[in-house]
């Protein structure tokens, strides 16, 4: 990275609870300060003086730090409005470069010296911090919001689950998947199988029907009846089980499941008020497979979408794109992904992936490719797919531009064109799919390389799928012992 102006490279291991340790080093690598700071202006501003003290007229800092929690936020604030570059690093090469550096030694001041020094080995691991606006940030952080409790409320359910099964171990048969309202509903009430059996039929069914808003009746009622009662039996009064405990613990995880699902939903009102103002054309919501949640999640991420260079960029940095792995003149296709991006972002593009291959037909494409020549799974399939549907949405929100569905040899087609066209061209035959579950797949199909070299894709482009050929295998030859 080549500044118009020199620059000192302050490497800031961030303290969580304690100070955060500092150290300079000028162009050349040799250290010029070590010293300690604290998240305040004052403390701060003595770093930034002795980082500079001796330096060229003019000179800068290039402050270093690792997304460690909150902590980096109050140096990425206060150093970029006093003019000074604010780079994040890669976490897994700055492990490197501290694992060379500190073979003999474990210290702060180490890990503050490879921040450091990490710009002049490996300047392509360094990007610019780019603070958001207002409603950037607050997007940003909305979605982080629900995603937190969107997790926590994944685990109460199975929590729940748990707990049920504890007190009623048949009363699976009766619970929905993932549990419904009408199941906590009763658990909340009747937890205890010595409550639920003397319930009566009529009255735990007027319960369900309410609470599943009609869907679900005397069926899930005498369902619970049954596991109450198989429950009962089996326990058969022993003090072993502490029935009114279990039931009282199990109330108190569906109020703060209750509480969860509360809180999430005004974190997702004002959520979507911040997507609305970042993205008032609804660029992110017009890629295929791309909800609402999926597109707050693409557009806080991504952020401003010209800090990637190209949509291959954007793909590696979703941690999609497949691993390098080259020796000589030969390059191994077929790598495990990277999972070098956030984690959150690259499940949200796979479970939209899987929407995205049935309403696009470049991606149902894609899917049926590699499900059908490259022996790829399910799951792998979706991998490939979400890498593409990464890129497409790097184009459209770069161009500004919505979304067009096209077919493969670019031809813009409707919603409801597009459905057909994968029905009869892409539709995975279901022997395929029984044969990639049960795990009895021969060899993989090399893959073919693309005519024309590698290109900037494009929302909607013309993309063609070359038909593999089968090669020539030799026959083994059984060598004498």
């Amino acid at each position: 990275m080549r500044l118009p102006y020199p620059v000192r490279i302050l490497g800031l291991d961030l303290g969580i609870i304690s100070a955060h340790r500092g150290v300079v080093v000028d162009g050349e690598g040799r250290v010029r300060a070590r010293r300690s700071a604290v998240p305040t202006a004052e403390s701060l501003t003595a770093l930034e003086a002795a980082a500079l003290r001796g330096a060229e007229p003019g000179a800068r800092l290039m402050v270093v730090i690792e997304p460690t929690g909150p902590a980096w936020l109050p140096i990425a604030v206060f150093f970029g409005r006093r003019g000074h570059l604010v780079v994040r690093v890669s976490s897994a090469k700055a492990a490197d470069l501290r694992r060379f550096l500190s073979r003999h030694a474990k210290t702060n001041g180490i890990d503050a010296e490879t921040l450091a020094r990490l710009p002049l080995v490996a300047p392509e691991s360094v990007e610019p911090v780019e603070l958001p606006g207002a409603a950037r940030a607050s997007l940003d952080r909305r979605v982080r919001a629900v995603g937190r409790l969107t997790a926590e409320i994944g685990e109460r359910k199975t929590r729940i689950r748990a707990l049920a099964a504890a007190l009623m171990p048949t009363v699976d048969h009766a619970l929905g998947k993932p549990v419904t309202r009408a199941d906590l509903a009763v658990l909340a009430r009747w937890g205890d199988p010595r409550a639920l059996q003397a319930v009566s039929l009529r009255r735990l069914t007027a319960v369900v029907a309410k609470a599943s808003g009609g869907h679900s009746g005397e069926g899930k009622a005498r369902a619970f009846h049954a596991a109450a009662e198989q429950a009962l039996a089996l326990w058969a009064g022993d003090s072993a089980v502490a029935l009114a405990d279990l039931a009282a613990e199990l109330a108190t995880e569906i109020r703060l499941l209750h509480a969860a699902e509360i809180e999430r939903a005004e974190h997702e009102t004002v959520r979507d008020a911040a997507l609305a103002t970042v993205d008032p054309d609804g660029l992110a919501a017009s890629l295929p497979g791309v909800g609402p949640v999926g597109a707050s999640v693409l557009t806080a991420v991504m952020a401003r979408p010209g800090r990637f260079p190209n949509a291959a960029a954007f793909k590696q940095f979703t941690g999609l794109a497949p691993r390098a792995n080259q020796t000589g003149d030969t390059d191994r296709k077929g790598q495990p992904m990277s999972k070098a991006g956030p984690r959150g972002l690259r499940s949200v593009l796979i479970r939209c992936a899987d929407t995205a291959r049935k309403q696009d037909p470049q991606l149902a494409a894609v899917y049926h490719q590699q499900m059908t020549t490259r022996n790829a799974p399910h799951l792998k399939a979706l991998c490939v797919v979400a890498a593409r549907l990464a890129e497409r949405a790097w184009v459209t929100l770069a161009d500004g531009q919505p979304y067009q569905l096209r077919d493969v040899d670019g031809t813009p087609v409707t919603a409801e064109e597009a459905k057909q066209i994968i029905a009869e061209r892409y539709t995975v035959p279901p022997e395929v799919r029984r044969r990639r579950r049960s795990g009895n797949q021969k060899g993989k199909i090399p893959q073919q390389p693309s005519a024309g070299g590698k290109s900037r894709p494009a929302a909607g482009h013309e993309a063609t799928f070359p038909t593999p050929t089968v090669p020539h295998r030799r026959p083994r030859v059984k060598q004498p012992t």
